[in-house]
């Protein structure tokens, strides 16, 4: 599962790179929002699955605003505004440290091998994106999104385990899916006025983030996060940059160094210290 998970995410980037030159980029995810609401809501009635009440509701949409439509949103119009996609991906690749940092608040301590598997994690995901790093092309606005979605992913990820981790997946994407399209839509009407171009790249581009991206990869991240500790799934993201640049060489022809061939075993030796079981006494 954790294996699939990270190939499947490691295509959102692919897919993005497809979509956004047809489209402005909240006005992609608001299409892409729509989508992932009216298939999930047709299997969730179709398998009759729960839904959820009260305060659960409230606490899966909140999850849903920080892990889709802060991070998703963040990242999108951060790259649309000029943020290199290397520098993107090392600065997001901060979520595992920061979920480690506040792993004691919610009862999840990161033990010193753990802590070395995390800095050894980042130091790979370095080496993997150095050559894609572009500091001249960053701005302060670009800047300040892709943080935003640092702060939302980490942020997400331990509200999702503390408050929404019993909650059925159909329904509970649904929820998600709608408090994150509450705040997409209205600022893609407000701010974004580029129209859609409807080619057959963009088509397939969206197509593949709804059905692979937002149903297969998200639900794999919810049921993770469900079973595991917030810190350990946070460090498969880790690997997320060597198998997008592995994508984007056999795709596009981009450069495969030696440096970034390096920094994929580097990031995988510290992604094991992460997740490997503590031994028994």
């Amino acid at each position: 599962m954790p294996a699939l998970f990270v190939l499947l995410w490691a295509t959102g980037f692919i897919g993005a790179k497809f979509g956004l030159p047809y489209t402005p980029p909240l006005g992609f995810l608001s299409l892409r929002f729509a989508l992932v609401i009216a298939l999930m809501t047709a299997i969730a009635l179709a398998t009759r699955a729960p839904w959820p009440r009260g305060v659960q509701l409230v606490h899966i949409a909140v999850a849903g605003i920080l892990l889709q439509a802060g991070y998703l949103g963040g990242v999108f119009t951060g790259i649309d505004l000029g943020m290199g996609a290397g520098l993107s991906s090392l600065i997001v690749s901060l979520q595992p440290i920061l979920t480690a940092i506040a792993g004691p608040l919610f009862g999840e301590p990161v033990n010193r091998r753990q802590w070395a598997g995390l800095v050894l994690g980042f130091s790979g995901v370095a080496m993997v994106v150095f050559h894609r790093i572009n500091l001249g092309q960053v701005s302060g606005s670009s800047l300040a999104l892709t943080i935003l979605a640092l702060g939302a992913i980490t942020a997400g990820t331990i509200y999702q385990k503390r408050f929404c981790g019993a909650q059925d997946l159909r329904t509970q994407s649904v929820v998600q899916f709608i408090a994150a399209l509450a705040v997409i839509l209205p600022l893609s009407l407000l701010f974004e006025s580029r129209p859609v171009i409807w080619s057959g790249e963009f088509v397939f581009a969206l197509g593949w983030l709804v059905l692979v991206l937002s149903l297969g990869a998200t639900s794999l991240l919810l049921l993770l996060i469900r079973r595991g500790a917030a810190t350990t799934v946070s460090s498969l993201m880790y690997l997320v940059p060597a198998v997008t640049v592995i994508m984007a060489w056999l795709m596009f022809d981009e450069t495969l160094t030696p440096l970034t061939i390096a920094g994929m075993g580097v990031a995988l030796a510290g992604v094991a210290l992460v997740v490997r079981p503590a031994r028994r006494a």
